[in-house]
């Protein structure tokens, strides 16, 4: 059966990959009845996913603070006062000892971050050491390393590195308001530097700063209107930590969280939507109502880089009330498969 979803200006079917997604066309989603809205996303996710299994992913920050960039929700900028303290590249030998852990707890991708604006040449030689390590265990890689040139690129991709993070966090009209020390284009520019080596792309945003539904809105009509969509795709909720500029302010509303979650799944069906930083501060009952958005991806773990993340054991529990399981198949084969 053909199901089809009407845009402003013509009828299109659900569920098929596009790239020339509108900003009208994304508005429209958001203004659906939201019963509406988690239904066609649910038809979505299940044509391309399992609704019941979530990937299972950890978080290791690998150096963290001292970054000199200004971006007003995080704790590792050198310019704001949050207590976090500089420190120095983790060890390879630590790293692949904190993997092992990930991988033995239910992990099947072990990300891993660290706050610089870019990598310098000789610690880029220990993160691909890392990469290598990592994935001889049987794990998906992923880093986060701040912005990259064509040749960074390529050495990880040398070294076997399956996704690259760097995310888009607004709309480009919003993002002068969230980062002044680098512009829209640096990151698109990232971005393709990653995909023209042959590494996924990890990228989303982050909804709670501010924002205003036409932001959301741009941020996920930037998103699914790239070359190829993200193969994971982060929704964060914004975790606000003292001292930043973003500390004070309205709570995020969760239900509008929700209908993001869900416009990343209708306009990017085939990509991974990871539940991502917020959960702390979720309830159960929200946790699922993303999970029917078609959130498909969650970090384990207590930590995520330097901000609280619920316990392996809570997320067990959840799972288990829920009817959920471990993905135990990696995101790439699950897109092979869909094809």
């Amino acid at each position: 059966m053909t199901v089809t979803i009407d845009t402003p200006h013509q009828t299109r079917t659900l569920g098929a990959l596009r790239y020339d997604w509108t900003r009208e066309d994304v508005r429209a989603l958001f203004a659906r009845p939201f019963p509406e809205l988690l239904f066609r996303a649910q038809q979505v996710h299940r044509m391309y996913f399992d609704p019941t299994e979530v990937q299972i992913s950890t978080l290791l920050s690998i150096k963290t603070g001292g970054c000199p960039e200004d971006c007003a929700y995080c704790p590792q900028s050198a310019r704001y006062d949050t207590g976090v303290e500089a420190s120095r590249l983790m060890s390879v030998e630590a790293v692949l000892a904190e993997a092992r852990t990930a991988k033995a707890a239910g992990a099947g991708r072990f990300c891993m971050g660290a706050a610089w604006r870019s990598p310098k040449d000789r610690d880029l030689d220990s993160v691909c050491r890392m990469v290598e390590g990592v994935r001889a265990l049987g794990l998906e890689t992923c880093v986060t390393l701040g912005m990259l040139e064509a040749e960074q690129a390529q050495r990880l991709k040398a070294a076997g590195l399956d996704y690259y993070n760097h995310n888009l966090d607004t709309a480009p009209e919003d993002y002068g308001r969230i980062i002044s020390t680098r512009i829209y284009q640096d990151r698109l520019d990232t971005l393709a530097h990653v995909r023209d080596a042959g590494i996924a792309v990890c990228c989303g945003g982050i909804v709670g700063m501010g924002e205003t539904r036409e932001d959301r809105v741009g941020l996920i009509a930037t998103l699914a209107s790239l070359p190829a969509h993200p193969e994971s795709v982060p929704i964060n909720m914004l975790v606000q930590v003292a001292g930043t500029p973003l500390a004070t302010g309205g709570k995020p509303d969760l239900i509008e969280f929700v209908r993001t979650i869900a416009a990343a799944r209708i306009t990017m069906p085939q990509s991974m939507v990871r539940l991502s930083a917020g959960r702390e501060d979720m309830s159960e009952e929200a946790q699922a109502l993303c999970f029917l958005a078609g959130a498909n991806s969650i970090f384990y773990g207590e930590k995520l880089l330097t901000t609280p993340n619920p316990g392996a054991t809570r997320d067990r529990a959840l799972f288990d009330k829920l009817g959920m399981v471990a993905m135990h198949r990696s995101s790439s084969d699950m897109t092979q498969a869909a094809e």
